[in-house]
């Protein structure tokens, strides 16, 4: 998918969550994400000050290099945690080695209930 700033999410509660997203410029060329870091908080409102879910570079979300995929994985251990129903807000976030902050991603996120546990 190509990136467009506003993307809301829902996530299934208790069922592993992955997107995968390609960032692109304005020709539809892939951006080299090679030396950028991601980062991604899930909050109940913008002005929260605790996080639902925060994810990095380091664990959570995978950049693709010269391929310029970001993709996010959350666990079904986590997202079972979750509380259902629920909506909330989202952003994701890459930094590049030189520390420009870039926000890619923005929206609406809502957990929907497990039946099956």
């Amino acid at each position: 998918m190509a990136i467009d700033n506003r993307y809301d999410l829902e996530i299934k509660q208790g069922a592993t969550f992955s997107l995968t997203a390609t960032w692109k410029d304005s020709s539809g060329t892939a951006i080299n994400l090679t030396g950028y870091t991601a980062r991604m908080q899930v909050r109940s409102s913008y002005d929260s000050t605790s996080t639902i879910i925060s994810l990095t570079s380091s664990a959570g979300i995978t950049l693709g290099g010269v391929a310029g995929t970001i993709s996010i994985t959350v666990s079904a251990t986590t997202t079972a945690a979750l509380t259902a129903p629920w909506s909330g807000v989202w952003d994701l976030e890459l930094v590049s080695g030189g520390g420009v902050v870039t926000r890619l991603l923005e929206g609406v996120v809502s957990v929907t209930p497990e039946v099956s546990r």
